[in-house]
């Protein structure tokens, strides 16, 4: 597959007489979605698996994973208090990033909408990198801050054991996505350890400055990764929708307003309005700054109801503003000396900048409407 010889600018050279003790230690972290969830009993630490799941997804989802924010620890807590949400460290942590719902039926039916670094695993461990010397991943709960304090340690603890298992050599990190945002503000908070444990650092498809098109339209009306008959067994869109909007680290991708666009991203809505009897449809556009009163009046009156008790899920003024510390913390990042960094670019043309909603021969007329229609643009069906 890879011939006699290998280049590649992020690890060097590698040939057939490369030997295990010649690769530094490569720690694999993913992006949002990417890990798997298990939701563990408080009282009998039982397990099951809720993120990824195709039998039962969209039940199992709702009663074990949906959340709300607590500003006071700053975490977002299950609604089901007998429970916990757990990611599994088998296999030196590649287990959960891996086959996203690793069941039997899963694997003979060869569905790749739950693979996500499944394919590099695989490369790596044929290119000679072994499991638990060197190769390693990072799977967290994606719910959570990208700052939170139990997954700053969960890295830390990680780039170690890849350090010492190694004999000593550094770590070359490769982070998908949301993923890059957790070891920026890792790289910011511990910036010691980040210069004593790593070596390369290498960013596939990171939201630095935010993902305007693909975040909007999340908090707006949720997130489908599954598509066609599939989606059927699947966690439905609405569902995602009502567990995004209590998730920091879905705030913390909002399209930076401080950030020197080309083009700023828009939120755009076909509206109706009503003057003295006379109609009129206008395309009204919002910037990311004026977007935040449109999150505001569309999901005044969003809510849940969860174990017969009704969960009011407005727009989170409390994320946002624990969203606007932690992009303090990422401005506030420095690459240590001597550490290398690679960042490659995500952008095609299935992900969306600007979105809309309604059309002027359908417009919106409450606002409130948009938490139930579809992009004019379609948003991206990949886990990012």
């Amino acid at each position: 597959m890879f011939g006699k010889l290998s280049s590649c600018p992020c690890f060097g050279e590698w040939s057939s007489d490369t030997t295990e003790t010649d690769l530094d230690p490569v720690l694999l972290v993913s992006g949002m979605g990417g890990s798997i969830l298990h939701s563990k009993k408080k009282k009998f630490g039982f397990e099951t698996r809720v993120w990824v799941r195709i039998l039962l997804a969209d039940l199992e989802f709702r009663k074990k994973l949906w959340s709300v924010y607590n500003p006071a620890t700053g975490y977002t807590e299950t609604l089901d208090d007998a429970t916990e949400i757990v990611v599994p460290d088998d296999d030196y942590g590649l287990y959960a990033i891996d086959i996203l719902d690793p069941s039997l039926v899963i694997k003979l039916i060869h569905l790749t909408e739950v693979y996500h670094f499944h394919a590099m695993i695989d490369m790596l461990v044929k290119c000679g990198y072994k499991k638990g010397t060197t190769l390693f991943g990072y799977g967290y709960d994606f719910r959570q801050s990208n700052r939170i304090d139990k997954l700053m340690e969960g890295l830390k603890v990680k780039l170690k054991a890849a350090h010492e298992a190694s004999g000593g050599r550094k770590v070359n990190i490769i982070s998908h996505s949301m993923g890059g945002l957790l070891v920026l503000c890792f790289l910011s908070l511990h910036n010691d350890v980040f210069s004593k444990y790593v070596n390369k650092w290498i960013c596939i498809a990171c939201p630095f400055q935010g993902a305007p098109g693909c975040i909007n339209d999340s908090l707006l009306t949720g997130l489908q990764f599954v598509e066609g008959f599939e989606s059927f067994f699947f966690v439905s869109r609405w569902t995602m929708h009502q567990l995004l909007v209590e998730c920091p680290s879905v705030y913390e991708m909002l399209a930076n307003p401080e950030f020197k666009w080309k083009k700023q991203p828009e939120i755009q809505v076909w509206r109706k309005h009503s003057v003295d009897g006379e109609a009129s449809v206008d395309l009204e556009s919002y910037s990311p700054i004026e977007s935040i009163t449109l999150f505001e009046e569309a999901l005044r009156r969003n809510e849940l109801n969860y174990d017969g008790q009704t969960v009011a899920l407005p727009f989170n003024f409390e994320i946002l503003k624990w969203a606007a510390g932690t992009r303090q913390v990422m401005y506030d990042a420095k690459l240590p000396d001597g550490v290398c960094f690679y960042n490659i670019y995500g952008t095609s043309f299935d992900t969306p900048f600007d979105v809309c909603y309604g059309s002027e021969t359908s417009p919106i007329e409450d606002l409130s409407e948009i938490c139930h229609s579809m992009l004019f643009v379609p948003a991206p069906v990949f886990l990012c």
